[in-house]
């Protein structure tokens, strides 16, 4: 089965890094599914959960706020300026500053917020 190797980093820290069957981001210009002999590319990251099926068959779900990914050569490097696992996600806090984002109307905390319940709600 062909792989790609990929590498989600985060300005603070590596994310993870593992051997996938395709990736799936939300970038400026849309969707991108990137699956093994893919076309290069250089994309803009939207905030949003980003999907990794792994090789195994397993998946990763990763909130992403803002960065960009590139793919060539089967490895596909996804560079976030903020990013954390689902599974590290704590849901209530997520809530608890959705609901503080929407009084203070603060759209870019409310959007991250957003962001990391879906990717928390992806990862289950």
């Amino acid at each position: 089965m062909a792989e790609i190797h990929v590498e989600v980093v985060a300005a603070d820290r590596s994310i993870w890094s593992g051997e996938a069957a395709m990736v799936i981001a939300r970038t400026m210009s849309g969707d991108i599914g990137i699956m093994p002999s893919h076309e290069p590319v250089l994309g803009v990251l939207q905030s949003g959960p980003v999907t990794v099926r792994t090789s195994e068959g397993g998946t990763v779900v990763v909130a992403v706020h803002g960065g960009f990914l590139s793919f060539a050569d089967n490895k596909l490097s996804i560079l976030a300026e903020i990013a954390e696992l689902a599974e590290e996600i704590d849901v209530q806090r997520a809530e608890r500053a959705l609901e503080r984002s929407k009084s203070e109307d603060d759209a870019a905390a409310e959007r991250r917020a957003e962001v990391r319940l879906a990717a928390a709600a992806g990862a289950h």
